[in-house]
Parts: C-alpha cells; structure tokens; sequence
C-alpha cells in the first residue's frame, strides 16, 4: 500500500459521524482517535461551536459523532450546522453516516445488552424503527453512507482508515476488493465488475486449492486471450474517471471485482490493478474477502 506525506491545507478536517445505534459510531471514533484525529464521541450539538473555535487554534484534525444517544437531538439542526461549516470555508468537513439492517442491528443489541436510546420505553426493534425514521432525511443529505451489516470490526477499520486517509492527504484513496458472487455483492462498492467470463482455474486441479496470489493461478488467468484487452480498457478507464472523482472530493472509492468462488479470477485482476495504481503513485489498499486470515 502506498502511503504518500500528507499535504498541507488551509482547511482543517473535520469528519462529523452520525447514524444509526449500533451501527459502529463509537468504533469508528476510536479508529480515528487511533489515526490523530482529537475524537468527540456522543458530542451536543450545542457545544459544538465552542468546539470548533477552540481546536481552530490547534493544528489537528478533528472527528466529532453527533447522535440520538445526545439529549434533544435535532438533525435538521445538525444538517443545517453541517451546511453552515461547508459555507464558512474554514473546516475540510465530511459526514460519515453509518447504517444497518434491522435483524443486525436487533442481534448486535441483544449480544451486548445494551439499551437502545430512542428504546427506553417500547422494544428494541420500534426502537430502531423510530430511529431510522427521524434519520432518513440526515441519511439522504450525509456524503458518505457506510452499510455495516456485513462489516467485522477488521472491515469497519479498514474503511475508516481509508476514508480518513484520503481526506487527510487530500487525494483519492483507493480500495481494490474481490469477492463471490455466490457471498452476495460487497454493499460498499463503488464500482463493480464482473469477471466470471475468464477462464476459470478452479477446473484445474492442480490449481483449484490454490488462489489468485499464487503466480501459477494468475498465469493461468492472464492467458485469457480476453485477459489483456480487458485489463488495458479498465486501466484506460481508470485514467478518466480517478481525476474527476477526485475533483470532485471524493476521497475514498470502492472497486469490486467478483467472480464464482472469489478466489482465483476476482483475486488476480484484483491484485493486477494494484500494480497499476502503485505505478501511478495512487494510495490503495487491496482486500479478498473470501479468502480468510489475510495479512
């Protein structure tokens, strides 16, 4: 992975995280309290300008979750304060909405025992239903909306620790993923490709209990007379479409590529675009979610 020094601004970062109980906020908070950002974890949004004005004069960057868990939480008030900040200029903000199916949410409260805050009175599932109603809106205007209900704790750092990086760099930071198709589609992806049309080793048995990180399974895969010419289209691609997400501040970008099994195929062009983003000086970071106990 290629970590470039960070790139001075004028405008500090602030990331604000919100979302739904149980979805990870107070995870993603000490992921970036781990990262240097000064984290304010269940902070009033009434205080928050008085926040803001003293770590102006502190040059760090700073991550403030603003949630039900507050006393009196308003989020027309929130996105009007987040809209307020964009205006002034003065703060590199992002809003990181974290989300989830109820089923998870519901096993992820009934795991810790914990009480669900708009749930003191009523059940823990009209909880969350309450919840996700009065947050829709903020959902709909947030920059980032991150869906959980698959992410392990490893998953939830691993995004965070993009998407923050990227915006602390100032650049583009990019996330490779291969996947199954019979795992379901990864939620978090930006941009999704299917390579299940090249030749599969999963019919060698010789290559069949090996994956794409083994030379011998990419040979195989890149001697698809299709191989080459997709590969260069997607590089071409690439080319147009990286700058202009960039320039539109984008700072964090999830490629899938997916095939049967998500070991061989999705795992070799996987790792072949690594190669090119590295050649290209593009932060990444490369993910194979079916294999297990990767480094």
């Amino acid at each position: 992975m290629n970590n470039p020094p960070p790139t001075p601004s004028s405008a500090q970062s602030l990331i604000i995280v919100t979302g739904l109980s149980g979805a990870g906020i107070s995870s993603t908070m000490a992921v970036l309290e781990d990262m240097g950002f000064a984290a304010f974890d269940n902070f009033p949004l009434s205080l928050l300008p008085a926040l803001l004005h003293q770590e102006k004069q502190m040059p760090r960057p700073l991550a403030v979750s603003l949630d039900t868990r507050a006393r009196n939480f308003d989020p027309t008030a929130l996105m009007r304060a987040i809209n307020q900040l964009k205006t002034d200029g003065q703060w590199n903000v992002k809003t990181l909405f974290l989300w989830a199916d109820d089923a998870v949410l519901l096993k992820r409260f009934s795991e810790t025992r914990r009480v669900h805050p708009m749930a003191r009175d009523r059940s823990v599932s009209d909880g969350i239903a309450a919840e996700k109603s009065l947050l829709f809106p903020l959902k709909h205007e947030a920059g980032q909306v991150v869906d959980t209900s698959d992410y392990s704790v490893h998953d939830l750092r691993r995004f965070v620790e993009g998407f923050a990086g990227g915006m602390l760099h100032g650049h583009l930071n990019i996330s490779l993923m291969s996947f199954s198709y019979r795992h379901g589609l990864p939620r978090e992806a930006d941009l999704v490709f299917d390579v299940r049309f090249l030749r599969n080793p999963n019919w060698d048995k010789d290559l069949k209990i090996k994956t794409g990180i083994s030379p011998d399974v990419q040979d195989y895969v890149r001697a698809d007379e299709a191989y080459g010419a997709f590969i260069k289209n997607l590089q071409a691609m690439l080319d147009i479409l990286l700058p202009r997400y960039e320039a539109e501040g984008k700072n964090y970008l999830t490629i899938a590529f997916g095939c049967t099994g998500g070991k061989h195929r999705s795992v070799t062009v996987a790792e072949d675009m690594g190669k090119f983003l590295e050649r290209k000086n593009i932060n990444f970071n490369i993910h194979h979610r079916e294999i297990k106990h990767q480094s």
